[in-house]
């Protein structure tokens, strides 16, 4: 069996950020637009470690551990901001929350 290179690891890592880029566009549940930057965000990860990995170089690693704790902060900041738009708003949907206020 052949071993996993760097061309098979970067084509996932496309295929990952355009569904994430899909996934953003596409959608209107404010919920599923952050599933599809989370899944962008991991795709720029695995760019990060597959480069690190191939040129035997750590900082590509430390750089992707970093934008995975920012992705943690941004995920806790984010569902807590609609957690109280759901209350107050009663809707999640991006079609609906265009407004800041009412």
């Amino acid at each position: 069996m052949a071993p996993v290179g760097m061309p098979h690891l970067l084509g996932l890592a496309g295929v990952l950020f355009f569904i994430g880029v899909l996934g953003m566009l596409t959608r209107r549940n404010a919920l599923t637009v952050f599933m599809g930057l989370e899944l962008q965000l991991n795709a720029v990860n695995l760019v990060l470690v597959t480069a690190a990995r191939h040129w035997h170089n750590l900082d590509g690693q430390v750089l992707a551990f970093f934008v995975i704790a920012v992705a943690a902060v941004e995920v806790a900041v984010g569902l807590s901001i609609l957690i109280a738009v759901q209350r107050v708003r009663d809707t999640v949907n991006v079609d609906d929350l265009s407004a800041l206020s009412e």
